[in-house]
């Protein structure tokens, strides 16, 4: 698999330079069919997973497809995965909606107090430093008042509600913790930021990336014979400004001029000790410790027929406190994260629902019984209207997963204190020419569409891109 060792790495063109992908998530499917397109010949994806996509994860589910992971194309302008899709009628807008907020008493609030509470997640201000929680808290005693409910009891409990709905768009465990940078360095796509993929699921923009079958996820297209799954790399020696040395799990050892790593933060944060022979530079080490990957899974559930009222799209949980309390002390304790369910697109017996942090990470360790229990529970707790055992059910566990161990970054007030952040983790390991040497994409090197699938193929690209203007200025001299 690996060429034979040239004397001379500089003498590699882009028919000879040997590059090794590890990973073949979005970001690393972007920077493997741009190298390809620009004239690279000897390119390889290394994939831990028995799948290409990363995070998106498309599979069959209900006589349809479903996706356990990324799930919707957030904005249009400036957005390169609308860009490449928007043309093809794949794409339906959400539009704007009512959330139905449910007391644990089974009190709907009106549709004045559930508009009002959807609007003040958009509506606080963030301050230049310090954490979202702070500024959250601030404008819900301040300038937010109006909108907040005049019940004091309904409002704290909405005040706890709004919070996990704001940690589930971050992926971060609580407020206290995201940074003002999380929302200072975002972009935001102009547009809807909700579009739905019908019923083909996000794999439809891989399909475009790939030249590749939509029908069936999983499909190499162009990447046939480039790509080896199950493959996780155990070590990479970068030491010297020669070739790198790449060591699989299995023994294997592969030998490249340029390796681009798309790994996930989380991946990063619990192997780069190991992975990296010599160890990284300190600054490379900040960002990583520094940056967190959050937990946000979600459960998908298929009846024989919708059972959620035609009127109601979604639902959020507000939590009387007797009733938190008791949750609190007994053996579904981990529902309290549970931020809301909704109907998916397309989908008529579909309810999808999330979850975050830490109770996220621990119903990953519960059986689909025993978490479908606690659902079940959950609803009769706090539904009028009555819901059936599902035909079908199912959820994402994206922490235990090894080879991802997280859902999607967020700039944590740990980062802010370590003075670091995305440049750094984007900044590519280069030797004393100029030349690079290990390179990092995937979003959470995403400077300003960090979390996003977006986000991750443009660093895909910005890598590619960067091995290209090496070549072709070097061909220039």
């Amino acid at each position: 698999m690996s060429a034979c060792s040239e004397p001379n790495v500089f003498s590699k063109t882009k028919e000879t330079a040997r590059i090794v992908i590890i990973g073949a998530g979005a970001s690393g499917i972007a920077a493997a069919t741009r190298l390809l397109e620009k004239g690279f010949k000897n390119v390889l994806l290394f994939e831990a997973e028995d799948r290409i996509g990363g995070r998106i994860n498309t599979i069959p589910f209900a006589n349809s497809l479903v996706d356990l992971g990324a799930q919707w194309c957030h904005g249009e302008e400036g957005n390169v995965v609308y860009e490449k899709v928007k043309d093809l009628d794949v794409l339906d807008r959400t539009g704007d909606y009512v959330v139905h907020f449910i007391r644990s008493n089974k009190e709907i609030l009106t549709d004045e107090q559930s508009s009002a509470l959807k609007k003040l997640t958009k509506e606080f201000d963030v301050p230049d430093e310090g954490s979202v929680g702070d500024a959250f808290n601030a404008f819900w005693k301040g300038d937010g008042h109006e909108l907040v409910p005049s019940d004091s009891t309904i409002a704290k409990e909405a005040q706890d509600c709004l919070k996990r709905i704001i940690c589930s768009m971050d992926a971060c465990d609580n407020l206290s913790e995201l940074s003002f940078r999380n929302f200072r360095n975002f972009t935001d796509s102009g547009g809807d930021q909700n579009l739905s993929w019908r019923q083909r699921g996000f794999w439809k923009f891989l399909s475009v990336l790939l030249n590749a079958s939509e029908d069936q996820p999983g499909d190499q297209g162009i990447l046939k014979g480039h790509v080896h799954l199950n493959k996780r790399i155990a070590r990479i020696n970068w030491e010297g400004d020669g070739e790198l040395t790449l060591r699989c799990w299995n023994g294997q050892i592969v030998s490249a001029d340029h390796v681009i790593c798309t790994v996930s933060l989380g991946v990063l944060k619990e192997k780069h000790q190991k992975l990296f022979v010599p160890a990284l530079p300190a600054s490379k080490i900040r960002s990583i410790e520094g940056l967190k990957l959050g937990s946000v899974n979600k459960f998908v559930l298929e009846f024989e027929e919708q059972p959620v009222p035609e009127n109601i799209r979604e639902i959020a949980f507000l939590w009387l406190e007797e009733d938190l309390k008791e949750l609190r002390g007994g053996k579904y304790f981990w529902l309290e994260s549970v931020c809301y369910f909704h109907r998916v697109d397309c989908q008529p017996r579909l309810l999808e629902g999330w979850i975050i942090g830490a109770h996220a990470r621990y119903m990953e360790t519960l059986s689909e019984e025993q978490v479908l229990e606690g659902l079940m529970w959950l609803f009769r707790k706090f539904l009028k209207f009555p819901i059936p055992y599902p035909k079908n059910f199912i959820r994402s566990q994206w922490y235990s997963n090894p080879n991802f161990r997280g859902s999607y970054s967020y700039y944590p007030t740990y980062a802010d204190e370590l003075h670091t952040g995305r440049t750094d983790l984007a900044s590519p390991l280069v030797d004393i020419n100029g030349r690079p040497r290990i390179q990092f994409a995937g979003e959470a090197s995403s400077r300003n569409h960090f979390s996003t699938v977006h986000g991750a193929t443009e660093t895909g690209w910005r890598e590619a891109d960067r091995l290209n203007e090496f070549y072709e200025g070097r061909a220039a001299n």
